[in-house]
């Protein structure tokens, strides 16, 4: 039996830790917390200070005794659970829990797990931090007392299921406010002048006019001056500039930059860099530190006076602006600036040189830059004409790294080198033209430019961006926006040989895919909370709050005051709001019915939002339409809710079935008898005819006729969202490049099929035919546990070849959702 028990919480970080101790250590795996407050409860003793009631999940309690029996064997035991406040919980969870010796129990930390970190680590072991405890107590059951007093008065007063968060409600409250301000925003349109220069030795050059035209006939005006016109330079201005790399990642930056360059979301960066960190490959990556240790800045200086020579090394050391930073941990950066290019999974590889790129270029030089401005005068009026140019004359860092920037940042500058020109120097003009220019709403937010909002706010820290921006999508607050843009018109002047020509154009506008947008039910929360709990929904205090939970963190507050404090006004405003708030539906009347006239309104129903025809006083019961997909209780017209109840639209018959045009949720479709076929993005359930309708019919039927038979049984084809496939025996089967998916041959399909037979074959780990279960390799060298639609993701270090019937029944028992029961009604008395 080994003498040293060492505890983490990821069995990832389990076994690569366990290749750096010897045999005297034991490393076993918490899997997270093993304790929390109970999820059917409130779990909080409100009247007695506060008191949290832990309890260990059922699903932990074989664990837990494992690792209380391994305790008391061993001679000491490691709490090395990771530096922040959740890792010091957890190790506090711990010791509680298998109520550990403290004689011989010793706390370690370490920000990357290599075997320097952790050699030095247990070489310098130290006590629980209850302060860090206390402040991940105090986060844990503040938030619990909102999301479990706010959300049961959402279900009453809007709909059931509801929930609401500190810091999601808030996150939300900025994205609705931003679509507001879009929706209120009024472009105002002017003109603005570029031309084209050419100089003696035949380069040609875009300069811009400073001054833009409010209106069509003052730039016209101005073209006009232009006609006939001798052009000169009326001044050039060489200045050297500097431009500095930027620091190490935090983890705010990093979601930022991987969403701008590499497209991750911010779970998805998260996700990969934790892989990365349990490989030992990067530090810690929930940190708000720009710090860099002293081994890390000689060994970025090594690398890069190696790579690239000693004039492009320049040693830095930055300083974190981030509100209430967390206890200080490094940035984020490889553990060895010499492994460059790891063997790694494909977006493992791309985050790991998107961070090995950031550190080596934030110990780099400057690049040295020339910035040129040239004035351009003309004889015939006094505006003149400005263009910007940029040499690099030492790339410095620029030779591994430039900052990425988000749309809104980008500059209309001209870029690159401007030809080589002399003050005085005559230029002829290729053209000059006056382009309308509307201004431009505010930008939705992305899943990166909402973190960055959020953190220069001081809502949230690094360990809550993730959580947060994935939770209010989960709960349909905000979506991914689809929206396709509307086209505008837009009128270019040109003046060219001293002619003056108009050219109507077009353009596309207000199209936004992946941004974030609110949905209806995420604007009545939103604006119910606002209303009736305007402190919770404020930023300033939200930022308090953390400031708050990092007083308590660094010792200066008492977790239970705080709380006492929040609690004392929160709970009684609950009280009221529950008892005598109005019920919120975001309705809008939009008009009244021609035919009934009866009241047309829009609101938030049980099923969702909906048309709605009549109210409850009328005589006759109203009438229901759902909303489509695409349409907005606060942007729908009269008209597009009333074609709502020309839904669905029987169109004809066709084969002796009905033929119908209708909308679900995945878009408009045709039915015809009990198949369905979509319709393409440009056609319109409201328009197609049955002409049309047969036609798309026809060829779904084709489609969907056996190209061969195999086996005895059907072979088809289709192409669905994942690219061409085949279907044979209730198998769907990709078709790779390597085939001719339009002509297919006998011999072409007896392999695809044979190859994912075998593919099937290859990943059954283990099979229970009767009881219908099997075991199959899944990605990431795990296993998956599969009865019908249930299935069990098994953790890595479970040997899948060795797990018995009666556990896998069990796994999948727990998994299995457990039918509702009707409750019997009452005896009338």
């Amino acid at each position: 039996m080994a003498k040293n028990l060492v505890i983490v919480e990821s069995p990832a970080k389990a076994k690569t830790i366990e290749k750096f101790l010897g045999k005297e250590y034991k490393v076993e795996s918490s899997f997270g917390h093993i304790a929390d407050l109970p999820s059917k409860e409130l779990g909080v003793d409100v009247d007695n200070k506060f008191a949290p009631k832990y309890i260990v999940d059922k699903d932990k309690k074989a664990l837990v005794k494992k690792l209380k029996d391994l305790a008391d064997k061993a001679d000491t035991i490691w709490l090395a659970s990771d530096e922040d406040r959740e890792g010091e919980a957890i190790s506090w969870h711990l010791a509680e829990e298998l109520k550990l010796d403290k004689n011989k129990t010793k706390r370690i930390v370490f920000n990357s797990i290599t075997k320097s970190a952790i050699q030095k680590a247990i070489e310098n072991p130290r006590e629980i931090n209850y302060d860090l405890v206390n402040a991940q107590q105090a986060r844990r059951i503040l938030d619990r007392l909102v999301g479990y007093e706010l959300s049961p008065v959402l279900w009453k007063k809007i709909k059931p299921g509801l929930s609401a968060g500190r810091v999601q409600s808030v996150a939300v409250r900025l994205i609705v406010e931003r679509e507001r301000e879009i929706e209120a925003f009024n472009p105002e349109a002017a003109f603005r002048i570029s031309a084209e220069f050419k100089t003696n030795e035949g380069s040609i050059f875009t300069a811009k006019l400073s001054k833009t035209y409010a209106s069509r006939k003052e730039a016209e005006a101005f073209l006009k001056e232009n006609i006939g016109a001798n052009f000169s330079v009326a001044s050039l201005d060489k200045k050297p500039a500097k431009k500095s790399p930027a620091a190490p990642f935090t983890t705010s930056t990093l979601q930022q930059e991987a969403s701008r360059k590499l497209y991750f979301s911010v779970s998805r960066t998260m996700q990969v860099a934790q892989r990365l960190y349990e490989a030992g490959l990067i530090t810690y990556m929930r940190t708000d530190s720009v710090n860099l240790s002293q081994d890390a800045i000689d060994a970025a200086k090594d690398a890069i006076i190696s790579n690239y020579g000693k004039e492009y090394s320049k040693v830095r050391n930055f300083t974190g602006k981030s509100k209430g930073a967390q206890e200080a941990h490094e940035a984020i950066r490889p553990t060895e600036m010499t492994n460059q290019s790891p063997s790694l999974e494909r977006d493992q590889s791309k985050l790991y040189e998107l961070i090995w790129k950031r550190t080596l270029a934030s110990q780099m030089s400057d690049a040295e830059l020339e910035r040129t401005n040239v004035k351009i005068k003309a004889n015939t009026h006094k505006e003149e004409f400005t263009a910007n140019g940029e040499v690099i004359k030492f790339d410095g860092f620029l030779k591994v790294y430039l900052e990425g920037t988000d749309e809104e940042d980008i500059s209309e500058e001209q870029e690159g080198m401007l030809p080589s020109m002399k003050e005085g120097e005559k230029l002829l003009n290729n053209y000059i033209t006056a382009t309308e220019r509307f201004s431009r709403a505010p930008y939705r937010f992305t899943e990166a430019s909402l973190v960055k909002k959020l953190e220069e706010l001081g809502i949230g820290r690094p360990s809550t961006y993730a959580p947060t921006i994935s939770t209010i999508q989960n709960r349909g607050y905000v979506e991914k926006g689809t929206i396709e843009g509307t086209e505008r018109n837009y009128v270019q002047l040109l003046l060219k040989s001293d002619k003056l020509t108009t050219k109507e154009l077009k353009e596309n506008v207000g199209s936004d895919k992946g941004k974030l947008v609110p949905t209806d039910i995420g604007i009545i929360v939103t604006d119910f909370l606002v209303g009736h709990f305007e402190t919770i929904l404020d930023y300033h205090f939200t930022a308090k709050v953390e400031e708050d939970f990092d007083e308590i963190a660094s010792g200066d507050e008492d977790w239970q005051k705080v709380l006492k404090d929040f609690y004392g006004d929160f709970h009684p405003k609950v009280l009221d709001v529950e008892e005598n708030a109005d019920r919120a539906s975001g309705e809008r009347i939009l008009g009244t019915d021609p035919k009934t006239g009866r009241q047309v309104s829009v609101r938030l129903g049980r099923f969702g939002p909906m048309v709605q025809v009549g109210t409850v006083d009328d005589e006759e019961k109203p009438l229901f339409a759902s909303l489509l997909p695409d349409q907005s209780l606060n942007t729908i017209s009269y008209e597009e809710a009333m074609d709502l109840f020309k839904l669905p639209r029987k169109l004809g018959v066709y084969e002796g079935e009905d033929v119908e045009a209708n909308v679900g949720r995945f878009g408009p479709y045709i039915r015809f008898g009990k198949k369905f076929v979509s319709l393409g993005k440009d056609e319109n359930a409201m328009e197609i005819d049955m002409d049309r309708a047969v036609e798309l019919i026809k060829e779904k039927q084709q489609a969907d006729a056996p190209i061969a038979m195999y086996e005895n049984k059907e072979v088809t084809k289709g192409v669905g969202r994942f690219g061409p496939f085949i279907k044979w025996d209730g198998m769907f089967i990709n078709v790779s490049k390597k085939y001719d998916f339009d002509s297919l041959s006998k011999q072409d399909i007896e392999e695809i099929i044979e190859a994912k037979k075998q593919k099937e074959i290859d990943k059954l780990v283990q099979e229970w035919p009767e009881e219908g279960i099997r075991i199959e390799k899944a990605r990431w060298g795990r296993h998956t546990i599969i009865k019908g639609k249930v299935k069990v993701e098994v953790s890595k270090d479970v040997d899948a070849t060795k797990i018995s019937l009666k556990e896998a029944q069990e796994l999948i028992e727990k998994k299995t959702p457990k039918k509702k029961t009707k409750a019997k009604p009452k005896a009338k008395k």
